[in-house]
C-alpha cells in the first residue's frame, strides 16, 4: 500500500510525490493482465490507452482528491484510487476532445495525440475504455470504501462527467464555434466542461473520509472556485503563451472564433478576476486552519500556472 505524502513538505514536493504515486498506480491499472471478468486486453487498444494516460502531466485532479481527503484524515490508498479513476475520466475526455470531429488537435503534452499516434477508431475506443474503467476503479474491491461512499462517488462522477457536466460542456463548446455565447453562456460552458471534474476532485475528499455534509458543501464550493480559475488561467495562456511552453497548440480559441472571458474583458480584467477567485477559494478553507494550507496553495497554483 502506498503511503501518504510526508509532512510538512513544500507544495511542489507534495504535488510531485502525488503525481508519481498516481503514475505508478495507473501503470498497474493499465497492465496487460486481464482482471477477473475480463477476457483479454487487446494489445493495440491498451497501448493507445497508455499513450493517452501515461504521458506525464501534473496530475492535478488526483492531487486534489488526495489532499481534500487528507484534510479529513481519510485512507490514503482509497483516495489514490479515486484520484486514478478521475484521471482516467479526464484522459478519456482529452483523447476525444483532440479528435478531428471535436477540437482537431495533433499535440497533447508535447506528444502526438492518440488519433495521430494510432488512428481515429482506436482513439475513440481508448476513450470509451478509460471512461468505463473509471467506474470500474471506483467499484472494485481494491478501493477500500463503504458501499454507500462508492455509490455517492459513482453518482457524483457520472453527473460531473455526463450530459449536465463535462460532456455537455463540450457540446456547448462546439456550438460556440458557430454562435458565440454571451458572458453567462461562457461561464456555464466552462463550469461544465472544465469545472465539473475539478469540483468532483475537491468534494470527493470529504466523501471518501465520511465527513459532514457541511464539509462536502464547503469543498464543493472550493472546487467550483478553482474550476473557474483554472479555465480563466487556461484562456489567458491561450493568448499569452506559445505552443512549446503549453505542450499543445496555442491560440486555438481565437483561431476558431470561440468566445472567452479574456476575449470579452481583456487580460488585465482576467488577471484581477483570477486574484479574486484565489482569495475566495483560500477564504473558504480558513475554518480548517493550517491543515488546509496545501489546498490553499493549490488554489494559488491553479491561478498562476504557466502551462
Amino acid at each position: 500500500m502506498s503511503t501518504a505524502p510526508t509532512e510538512p513538505g513544500s507544495f511542489e514536493s507534495r504535488l510531485r510525490q502525488s503525481a508519481a504515486q498516481t503514475e505508478t498506480l495507473l501503470l498497474d491499472l493499465l497492465s496487460p493482465a486481464p482482471l477477473d471478468g475480463e477476457t483479454t486486453r487487446p494489445q493495440a487498444l491498451l497501448a493507445a490507452m497508455r499513450h493517452g494516460t501515461l504521458n506525464g502531466g501534473k496530475r492535478l485532479r488526483p492531487f486534489l482528491v488526495v489532499e481534500s481527503a487528507a484534510l479529513f484524515g481519510a485512507d490514503h490508498h482509497a483516495a489514490l484510487r479515486i484520484g486514478a479513476a478521475l484521471e482516467c475520466m479526464h484522459c478519456y475526455s482529452l483523447i476525444h476532445d483532440d479528435l478531428p470531429a471535436m477540437d482537431d488537435d495533433d499535440l497533447r503534452r508535447g506528444q502526438p495525440t492518440v488519433h495521430k499516434a494510432f488512428d481515429e477508431a482506436t482513439a475513440i475506443l481508448a476513450g470509451d475504455s478509460l471512461l468505463t474503467y473509471a467506474f470500474d476503479i471506483v467499484a472494485a474491491p481494491e478501493t477500500a470504501l463503504a458501499a454507500q461512499s462508492k455509490i455517492d462517488l459513482t453518482l457524483m462522477l457520472a453527473r460531473a462527467a455526463g450530459i449536465g457536466g463535462m460532456a455537455g460542456g463540450q457540446a456547448l463548446d462546439l456550438a460556440a464555434e458557430k454562435s458565440a455565447p454571451d458572458e453567462a453562456g461562457i461561464r456555464m460552458l466552462q463550469a461544465m466542461k472544465t469545472g465539473a471534474l475539478l469540483r468532483f476532485a475537491c468534494e470527493a475528499g470529504p466523501v471518501i473520509a465520511g465527513a459532514t455534509d457541511d464539509d462536502r458543501l464547503r469543498l464543493r464550493a472550493f472546487g467550483e472556485k478553482i474550476g473557474l480559475a483554472f479555465q480563466l488561467a487556461d484562456d489567458l495562456l491561450d493568448v499569452t503563451s506559445d505552443t512549446a511552453t503549453l505542450g499543445k497548440a496555442a491560440g486555438k480559441d481565437a483561431g476558431r472564433g470561440k468566445g472567452t472571458l479574456v476575449g470579452l474583458h481583456g487580460i488585465e480584467w482576467a488577471e484581477a478576476q483570477l486574484d479574486l477567485l484565489t482569495q475566495e477559494a483560500v477564504s473558504l478553507l480558513s475554518p480548517y486552519g493550517e491543515k488546509a494550507a496545501i489546498l490553499q496553495h493549490a488554489a494559488r497554483f491553479v491561478a498562476n500556472r504557466k502551462s
